[in-house]
């Protein structure tokens, strides 16, 4: 077997994050267009459920990216993944990027939910993300505070 680096940037999502860093649609898809020259493996082009604007831009840029793998992000909750599967439907390659909080403080007070819920939210977010896509990337958010259990 071959050892085979994966490129993964979020640059299109994560770095909106940053204070008066916003991009228009337009300045996204030259942006997924020069990461698909790059040879990026996964472009994270956003997160479908947050914005009608954003699920349009990934949505442009899975019609417009032919050989990388454009990833929405997502929430567990049903919402999150369909907003993210109808956004990537019409990529070549498409993911979904599902998360849920793990750690104990999340869970008890950004959740209201206890762990076998947490597992359960999960398991159920993935199947769900599966009938878009067999592409389907599952995060702990705050894995380093998670109990090992």
């Amino acid at each position: 077997m071959t050892d085979r680096l994966i490129i993964f940037d979020t640059t299109l999502r994560d770095g909106e994050q940053s204070p008066g860093a916003s991009m228009t649609k337009d300045e996204k898809i030259r942006i997924a267009r020069q990461l698909e020259r790059l040879r990026v493996d996964v472009i994270e082009a956003g997160f479908a459920a947050s914005s009608p604007g954003d699920f349009d831009a990934i949505r442009s840029i899975a019609e417009t990216i032919k050989s990388s793998t454009v990833c929405s992000l997502a929430r567990v909750s049903e919402k999150d993944i369909r907003a993210a599967g109808e956004a990537i439907r019409p990529a070549a390659k498409g993911r979904i990027h599902t998360f849920i909080a793990t750690s104990p403080i999340h869970m008890e007070k950004k959740l209201r939910m206890h762990p076998d819920q947490v597992v359960e939210a999960a398991v159920q977010g993935v199947k769900m993300a599966r009938e878009y896509t067999d592409d389907v990337e599952f995060s702990a958010e705050d894995a380093i505070r998670s109990d090992l259990d």
